[in-house]
């Protein structure tokens, strides 16, 4: 059974889309799912590509116990046929996404991260916090455990159970 896909997008691919695939990725282990639920992000900018997580958004994630890795890439019009969401962090990455996106039914995968916090941040941004202070970094991670916590429980729903073998 092929598992669901969630692909989480910013414009660089260092902060905050590597943040959520962490968090997302941790929930989804707690949950044991890690075998249906497959996480990845992707950046709507390639300068970065290649390049770990931001130093600053690893040390949040380390502090809360939940580790950032990977490098940066840039998001290709394969991943629509390759993800089954595509939660951009921003109205302006989704936008971009949207104009990338090659069909309808690839558009239509493409989400936003708070559309999913239960707090009902509805189409609000997950703030970047690049340029600002270190705590930019602990309110995205803050935004993404509860946003996620509520993508998670969606997506569940769509998970087909697991198979199970009779003798």
């Amino acid at each position: 059974m092929k598992p669901t896909r969630i692909l989480f997008v910013c414009l660089g691919n260092i902060c905050r889309s590597p943040t959520a695939e962490a968090v997302m990725r941790h929930l989804v282990k707690q949950r044991g799912l890690d075998d249906r639920i497959h996480v990845d992000s992707a950046g709507t900018g390639g300068w970065h590509a290649g390049n770990p997580p931001d130093a600053r958004s690893a040390s949040v994630g380390a502090k809360r116990g939940i580790p950032l890795s990977g490098k940066a890439r840039q998001v290709t019009t394969e991943d629509f046929d390759d993800f089954d969401f595509i939660v951009a962090m921003d109205r302006t990455n989704r936008d971009d996404l949207r104009a990338l996106a090659p069909s309808l039914a690839a558009r239509n995968k493409i989400h936003l991260l708070r559309d999913f916090s239960p707090a009902g941040a509805k189409d609000a941004d997950v703030p970047d916090p690049y340029y600002g202070g270190p705590q930019g970094f602990d309110q995205v991670f803050d935004i993404c455990l509860q946003a996620c916590d509520g993508l998670l429980a969606s997506v569940i729903q769509s998970v087909p159970p697991r198979a199970t073998v009779t003798p």
